[in-house]
């Protein structure tokens, strides 16, 4: 497999290199860059089979590098410091990445996979620009906005504010949102609490998570619930009152 290194350190690149050549005999090395645009330009020139690419980038980062590509015909991974929030990103997407420092055993994995998986849709890369919390601002934080939902159709965008709860239903999630809205994705509760704690939502329950904006009243009694603003019930569980009291300041 042709391959392409794109990052902007240089002891990064050359590291990288250095462990394909040891472990990876399969994949011929046709460039290495610290330079993000004449990344793009071996891209368009050489037609890798193959690309590992940096996201921090100065002058144009990973995700506008690959707009500017247009059609990915070639298998990426995704090289990044490790960023919990970043990873909750990547694997909510299934895209794949390496952690620097690159371990070995996990790059040969990811040459393996590469070999042996499709490429990646456009709805992969969409979803991991929408979750990736770049220029957030704050290290941790995400801002309100759009995010994108996959489901059987497509992918829907819709404005975090308007989501009121979700909630489990197998290996699915339900989207509840205003003016009982609500759309289906593919993913558990468990893959959504990763990206959306980061955006002011909280989980209750196990089968509940919900948008703080949404909470107009804690009911205490025999049983814990929240009175939410479409007027839906929501249970909390035992061991997540506190944690909601405190998240509120409540007393």
């Amino acid at each position: 497999m042709k391959a392409l290194l794109i990052d902007d350190e240089p002891d990064n690149v050359r590291l990288l290199a250095l462990q394909l050549n040891r472990h990876c005999p399969q994949i011929e090395l046709a460039g290495q860059f610290t330079d993000s645009t004449e990344g793009l330009r071996a891209i368009q020139t050489r037609r890798p089979a193959l690309v590992f690419l940096d996201i921090e980038m100065p002058v144009m980062n990973g995700f506008q590098l690959l707009e500017r590509v247009g059609e990915i015909n070639f298998h990426l991974v995704f090289v990044t410091a490790y960023d919990q929030y970043a990873v909750r990103a990547f694997r909510f997407s299934a895209l794949d990445y390496l952690l620097k420092p690159i371990d070995t055993v996990d790059l040969i994995a990811a040459v393996r996979r590469a070999e042996n998986t499709a490429r990646i849709n456009p709805q992969q890369l969409e979803l991991m620009r929408q979750y990736y919390p770049a220029g957030s601002g704050v290290k941790g934080q995400v801002s309100h906005g759009r995010i994108a939902l996959p489901h059987a159709s497509g992918m829907v965008f819709v404005d975090t504010k308007k989501i009121v709860y979700c909630k489990a239903d197998s290996n699915y999630t339900r989207f509840h949102l205003e003016n009982d809205e609500v759309y289906v994705v593919s993913k558990t509760l468990g893959d959504v609490q990763e990206v959306l704690e980061l955006r002011d939502f909280v989980r209750v329950h196990r089968q509940y998570m919900v948008n703080l904006d949404h909470i107009q009243k804690l009911v205490k009694g025999e049983g814990t619930y929240l009175l939410l603003t479409n007027g839906v019930s929501i249970p909390v569980a035992r061991q997540q009152k506190e944690r909601l009291m405190e998240r509120f300041g409540w007393v």
